[in-house]
C-alpha cells in the first residue's frame, strides 16, 4: 500500500513487530508511520477512510469484552464512510472436534536458529472459551505456544453488528469468491451503521 503512495499507519503492540517494520519500510524505501499501541486502546487523535485487522489479528480478542473494546476503537478512527476490513480464518469443525494433544506432522522446515528440524502442531480447544491452543515445535527443542479465538461466521457477522456495523460484504477467498462450506478465510468488509 505505501508503495502505491497510500499513506499508511500501522499499530502494534509488540516493539520487536515495529521495529522490523521499520526497518522493512526503509528497505523498501516507503514512508509508514508505525505506533506502538494496543488495538483495543489506542487513540491516534484521526479519522481514516480504512481501518484492516489482516493476517488473523482478530483472533487474538480472546473475550467478547476484548472485541467490543477494539471495534469501538475502529469506530472512533473511521470517517463516516469509512470501511473495517478484515480476515480471519473459517473454522473446521472436524478439526476442533480432534481429541486434546492431537499432533500434526507437517514436515520438516528451517527454523532461523536451529537450522533444519521436523515440525509439528500440537491442538487443544477450549470449547467454553472458543479458544484453538497450538504447540508449534521445531524438533524437540523448541517449543512456541500460540492461542487462537475461533468465531463462526454468523458470530462474528452478529458483534460486528452489535457494535454498530453493517457487513457489507463477506467473501471466502481473496479473489472475492464467496464464503463456501470449504473456504478457508473469512473476509469481511463492514461500515459504521
Amino acid at each position: 500500500m505505501a508503495k502505491d503512495g497510500v499513506a499508511v499507519t500501522g499499530i502494534d503492540r509488540s516493539a520487536a513487530m515495529l521495529s522490523d517494520l521499520r526497518v522493512r519500510a526503509a528497505r523498501a524505501r516507503v514512508r509508514i508511520t508505525a505506533k506502538r499501541g494496543d488495538m483495543r486502546k489506542v487513540k491516534l487523535g484521526r479519522r481514516f477512510p480504512l481501518v484492516i485487522c489482516p493476517f488473523n489479528t482478530a483472533l487474538h480478542l480472546y473475550t467478547r469484552a476484548d472485541v467490543e473494546a477494539w471495534l469501538a476503537r475502529v469506530r472512533e478512527h473511521l470517517l463516516p464512510r469509512g470501511e473495517l476490513v478484515l480476515d480471519v480464518n473459517m473454522p473446521i469443525v472436524e478439526d476442533l472436534a480432534d481429541p486434546p494433544g492431537t499432533s500434526y506432522a507437517m514436515g520438516d522446515v528451517t527454523h532461523p536458529k536451529l537450522g533444519r528440524v521436523r515440525y509439528r502442531e500440537v491442538f487443544d480447544y477450549d470449547r467454553v472459551r472458543q479458544i484453538s491452543f497450538c504447540s508449534m515445535c521445531f524438533g524437540e527443542e523448541l517449543v512456541t505456544p500460540l492461542a487462537h479465538r475461533v468465531f463462526f461466521p454468523q458470530e462474528l457477522e452478529a458483534l460486528l453488528h452489535y457494535n454498530g456495523f453493517e457487513t457489507t460484504a463477506l467473501y471466502g477467498d481473496f479473489d472475492r469468491g464467496p464464503l463456501k462450506q470449504d473456504s478457508d478465510v473469512m473476509i469481511f468488509h463492514a461500515r459504521r451503521r
